[in-house]
């Protein structure tokens, strides 16, 4: 998955008006906070020396045994090697480790007790992803201003297509979602001060995780000023704009959201910030999880490469962790039009904060992260027409539902009153605009799982997903699918109409959910 570089291959979304293959569920980034809280110790054990890096430092992940936190021989192993602990998460035998000694991860597994090590990164700390398509449309004030909609509506509810399109709009009619719901977007920052959001914002179960371990500074989980930093809070109205005679509408307007930062100024989500993301959602009672990104610097992590071997051993363990906690984690598959069950696949963009290269890998044995971690509900993108958007990853296998995540107005337009192809989400500031991507249409099943979750409060995380399959609406491949209408089949789906490549269990139903 390449993609331009203000999306990096970390967010998934795209361009409205035009399709353009970018990077798998990717983030933008955003800016760390100064400050870091030191976590509970149920949570995670921190290093008493100090953590700051110098401008040669990479950031290395060591696992051990899951359940203990570091013995006394791995820790003295880990200073003899240049390293310096920055936390320990002892619950899933993961620690974070910065050290600017190169030999570091090689020393580390050499070390007794140590089940895998390996970078996270090839850029130094110094030079601090989302799976977004495209560029970004923003609603100017009149056409906010002049937008009319149907008594019970919010003002822009008639542009959102998607709404109708999973029966989200029939589903509010019987509830908005339980307040006791919280679900958190694990992207670039939210900004919790927007009119659409407020209302529902969890702070509580809000935070940075960007360093590799908790920051609870006040507002350290909002988005920094940049541009690609908006993707998060636009993920956020998605799932849980509140139905207040303002603006939008979520597909889950009755729940919390919360947000849980990870990306780096220089739009990059590292390991250490994802595994953070997941503990914290697992130790904050968090209902459900959106993964609207991929990991950096791997688009895939093979399983036969040490450094990256242990990045998915430490993902994995972090993921499995909260839906054991019972935390339901849902991931955008991509935008890069790849079959992701396919023999092999073509990787030109790995790793990209190095010197990437061409290499070809099996994507059954190089994953890329999280969509493709045991236990994750990876979903796919469809547009207004309700087939598979024309940028989105799909694979039998692989993709477990699909929902609207948008697409070119070329391609899929949209029925009146909607007028756009994209999706309507918040943004940082006060104002709402459309964007278009798996990163999209992610945010729209993490909605449908908070509302099942709503329905069925006693619920584990294997029952909600379990309901959100069964739910689904089964559909059929679209066969042949040939979306730019040039006479060239653009993809082959494999698989029944219950089943399959391009849609998974089927495009999830908002209604089925509330009624089930």
């Amino acid at each position: 998955m390449t993609a331009p570089r203000t999306c990096s291959r970390r967010l998934v979304a795209l361009p409205l008006g035009m399709v353009m293959a970018t990077a798998l569920a990717c983030l933008p980034n955003v800016t760390a906070s100064a400050a870091e809280a030191v976590p509970t110790a149920t949570t995670a054990t921190t290093a008493t020396t100090a953590t700051t890096a110098d401008a040669t430092s990479l950031s290395y992940i060591v696992n051990v045994a899951t359940g203990q936190g570091p013995s006394t021989a791995v820790k003295k192993a880990i200073a003899d090697a240049g390293g310096t602990i920055v936390i320990s998460y002892d619950q899933i035998g993961v620690i974070v480790v910065h050290s600017s000694n190169r030999d570091f991860a090689r020393t580390a597994r050499k070390v007794p007790g140590v089940q895998s090590a390996g970078a996270t990164r090839n850029a130094p700390l110094a030079a601090q992803s989302t799976t977004e398509v495209g560029a970004t449309r923003v609603l100017s004030a009149k056409e906010v201003a002049s937008a009319q909609a149907a008594e019970g509506q919010d003002p822009l509810e008639p542009s959102q297509w998607d709404l109708p399109a999973i029966k989200a709009d029939k589903a509010h009619k019987k509830t908005l979602g339980s307040r006791d719901v919280t679900v958190a977007v694990i992207d670039t920052g939210v900004d919790d001060t927007h009119p659409d959001l407020a209302p529902n914002f969890n702070r509580e179960a809000s935070v940075s995780c960007v360093s590799g371990k908790p920051d609870t500074a006040d507002g350290a989980w909002r988005p920094s000023a940049s541009e690609g930093a908006a993707h998060g809070t636009h993920v956020a109205g998605v799932i849980a704009a509140a139905k207040n005679g303002i603006g939008m509408t979520g597909v889950a307007p009755g729940v919390r959201v919360a947000g849980i930062k990870v990306s780096t100024p220089a739009d990059y989500i590292y390991t250490e910030a994802v595994v953070c993301g997941f503990v914290w959602a697992a130790e904050h009672h968090v209902d459900v999880t959106n993964n609207s990104y991929y990991t950096d610097p791997w688009n895939f992590n093979c399983l036969d490469d040490p450094d990256q071997r242990a990045l998915v051993d430490a993902t994995t363990r972090a993921s499995r962790y909260a839906e054991r906690k019972g935390t339901v984690n849902v991931s955008a598959a991509g935008n890069e039009r790849r079959d992701l069950d396919a023999d092999s696949i073509t990787d030109p963009a790995s790793p990209n904060d190095g010197t990437p290269g061409d290499r070809v890998i099996d994507p059954h044995k190089c994953l890329v992260l999280p969509p493709q971690l045991p236990g994750v509900v990876t979903v796919a993108a469809t547009g207004a027409k309700g087939i598979k958007s024309s940028f989105s990853n799909y694979g039998l296998n692989v993709v477990d539902v699909a929902a609207p995540g948008g697409d070119s107005i070329l391609y899929q337009p949209p029925a009146p009153p909607a007028t756009e192809s994209g999706i309507l989400g918040t943004m940082p500031g006060g104002t709402w605009a459309y964007r278009a991507g798996t990163s999209m249409a992610s945010p729209h099943v993490a909605g449908v799982a908070a509302l099942i979750k709503s329905t069925h409060p006693h619920a584990t995380a294997g029952q909600v997903k379990a309901l959100l399959y069964s739910e689904a609406d089964a559909t059929p491949c679209t066969d042949p699918y040939d979306i730019d209408s040039d006479g060239k089949i653009d993809a082959v789906c494999k698989g029944s109409k219950n089943h399959n490549g391009f849609y998974g269990r089927g495009i999830v139903n908002a209604l089925n959910a509330v009624t089930k």
